[in-house]
């Protein structure tokens, strides 16, 4: 049985990319752990029109139940990874510091936080964690787990930057929502795979959601 991956959304803009990452890591078999910051919750009803009820959430409302038709990019990515069946999804609230996620003892294949906002990453790299995000983050830093960070801001800071050289120092996988253009982009689903496909690369997941430079076309 494989470990399962956490997955935290939390108040930056790119909802979009967590909702396809969660449905490729659903569809493709991975077990996923969820949490979702209260500013996770708004930027989704913002961006996509999507309300989640942190309270009493229903998973399904991120992920749908089937490949969508005509979505061959996931469908080839669902045979690559030989799922016979979906994986799991649960839900933990930002707040239930007893849920596995919070306890190093608890074992994962590592954490991504998709999309980071600036409060989530200054509270993971000081050591101020106040939900169960920024603690699950922390335990994946301390326990030298994988832990990825995709934060979208534009411009930087000279503090936000700081914070982003401390997440690095500190063994984290810092991934910036920039998406590529030279994988042949004809849509917006094509630049939102290429940072999903990026996302997977670091959890060494198979896909086929981009184009990968020097392959044959």
């Amino acid at each position: 049985m494989s470990l399962p991956i956490v997955v935290a959304i939390t108040g930056a803009s790119g909802a979009v990319y967590a909702r396809r990452l969660l449905s490729v890591l659903h569809h493709c078999g991975y077990d996923v752990q969820l949490s979702i910051s209260t500013s996770g919750q708004t930027v989704f009803q913002q961006e996509l029109g999507i309300r989640l009820e942190l309270d009493n959430f229903d998973p399904w409302t991120l992920v749908p139940p089937q490949v969508e038709p005509g979505d061959t990019a996931l469908a080839k990515t669902v045979e690559l990874n030989h799922a016979q069946e979906p994986g799991t999804l649960s839900y933990y609230h930002f707040a239930d510091f007893m849920s596995p996620m919070a306890s190093g003892s608890a074992r994962s294949a590592g954490m991504v936080v998709c999309p980071c906002s600036g409060g989530t990453l200054s509270g993971i790299v000081n050591g101020t964690c106040t939900n169960l995000i920024q603690r699950a983050a922390e335990v994946h830093l301390k326990e030298r787990r994988k832990l990825i960070l995709v934060p979208r801001e534009t411009p930087l800071s000279l503090g936000y930057i700081d914070n982003l050289r401390k997440a690095v120092e500190a063994g984290a996988v810092v991934m910036p929502a920039m998406p590529g253009w030279y994988h042949g982009v004809k849509s917006l689903d094509d630049l939102i795979d290429f940072m999903v496909a990026r996302i997977l690369d670091q959890l060494a997941i198979p896909h086929a959601l981009m184009h990968r430079w020097g392959d044959d076309a």
